[in-house]
Parts: structure tokens; C-alpha cells; sequence
């Protein structure tokens, strides 16, 4: 059984979540610290925990959900994966942050690619990937039936849905998205968001105003 930990980072309010196992092996998802009391935090709870890092998972590329990916991949001489599709996305973190009046020295590479409709085995638990792009073209969701959750980034969020007006968004696909491979999972599934509380599939399938 795979346990989950967050914390919350950045100006941008964003989820940082651990995906850990029984041995102590844990993926890295989405890490936003950006100040450095942020990732000592985060570090901290690491260390805390005995936990043994095996890679920096991303859900996609924008700027509030890698501030701390070159951190941890240094720290732990651990890879960075991402869809093939964000690598636009991620090239322009630098110019992103400027745009926001924030530096960005530490731009992370990825190692390798998440692909959609491939399940990821951390010891003997797995997720399964969703490509679910309109936020961003290479949204990645990570989805564990044996958990009951799905982590899906900024697609789906309590009682709302991701932006769709950056570079490389689109409304239309978005919506696809979610109706195509979020709404397919049990109503109470857990979604575990980028920003915000959690929520569950059946809720926002009740009362999603984006999404009636």
C-alpha cells in the first residue's frame, strides 16, 4: 500500500506530494519549494522518515510545480521524469518566472519520460499514468486503485478546473481530458490536486460547475 504525504509551497499556494511505499522508497511529485526555509522543510521530513528518494515524478512543467526539482534531484542523485510533450514548457521556466518578478537559476533537465498509459512500480506498488493535457500539453494524472487516488496536477481541482489560457492550454481538451479518464474512475476515488483541498471524482461530477 503506497502512502501519501503534502505539503503546500511557493507564492502560488502549490502541492508538493511524497509517494512512499513500506520500504521506505518514495517518488517525488511536483516539488515547489522555492525559498530555501521551504526546502530545508521538506529535507527535514525526508531525513525524519528514514525515506529513500527514487526519482522526481512531475505532473507537468509550469513554473510553481519544479522550483525544487534541481534541489531534490542534487540532494539525492535521483532522476527527474516528465511527459515529452511539457519539454516546451519546462525551456521556458526561467522566462516565467521573470515574468512574475522571480528568479530561477536552477532550471531542471529531465532524465526521462512518463509515459501515458504506463504503470510505474515503486518496489511492488504501481500507479498507472493518464495523459490528460488542456492545462498544460503533456499533463500527466497518477492513478493507484489499490489507494483509491488520483494525483492529477492542475486538471481537476475542488470544484473547479485548471487554466486553460497559458501556452500550450486548450478548454476543449481539457474537458476531454477529464471526462475521458478522470470521470471513467470510481466516484470515490480520491483526487489529490495541485493546488487546494482535495475533493473525489463523484463530488465534482455532482457539482463541478465547469463540468454539468
Amino acid at each position: 500500500m503506497l502512502n501519501i504525504h503534502f505539503f503546500t509551497f511557493n507564492a502560488f499556494q502549490e502541492n508538493t506530494y511524497i509517494i512512499s511505499n513500506h520500504k521506505k522508497e518514495c517518488w517525488i511529485v511536483d516539488p515547489g519549494m522555492y525559498e530555501q526555509r521551504e526546502t530545508n522543510e521538506f529535507i527535514s521530513f525526508i531525513e525524519k522518515n528514514q525515506l529513500i528518494p527514487q526519482a522526481v515524478i512531475n505532473t507537468h512543467g509550469h513554473l510553481d510545480h519544479i522550483f525544487g526539482v534541481q534541489a531534490v534531484v542534487d540532494k539525492y542523485a535521483i532522476p527527474f521524469g516528465i511527459h515529452e510533450k511539457e519539454l516546451p514548457i519546462l525551456k521556458r521556466g526561467a522566462d516565467t518566472a521573470a515574468m512574475f518578478g522571480l528568479q530561477f537559476k536552477d532550471l531542471p533537465t529531465s532524465n526521462f519520460f512518463i509515459e501515458d498509459g504506463k504503470k510505474m512500480k515503486l518496489g511492488d506498488d504501481e500507479i498507472m499514468v493518464f495523459l490528460t493535457p488542456g492545462h498544460s500539453p503533456g499533463s500527466v494524472s497518477f492513478y493507484n486503485a489499490e489507494g483509491n487516488w488520483v494525483i492529477a496536477g492542475d486538471v481537476l481541482f475542488n470544484g473547479s478546473i485548471g487554466r486553460t489560457d497559458l501556452p500550450g492550454g486548450n478548454f476543449d481538451t481539457l474537458i476531454e481530458s477529464i471526462r475521458t479518464h478522470l470521470f471513467t474512475l470510481p466516484d470515490n476515488t480520491i483526487v489529490l490536486s495541485g493546488h487546494g483541498p482535495a475533493t473525489t471524482i463523484g463530488d465534482e461530477k455532482k457539482h463541478n460547475p465547469f463540468l454539468k
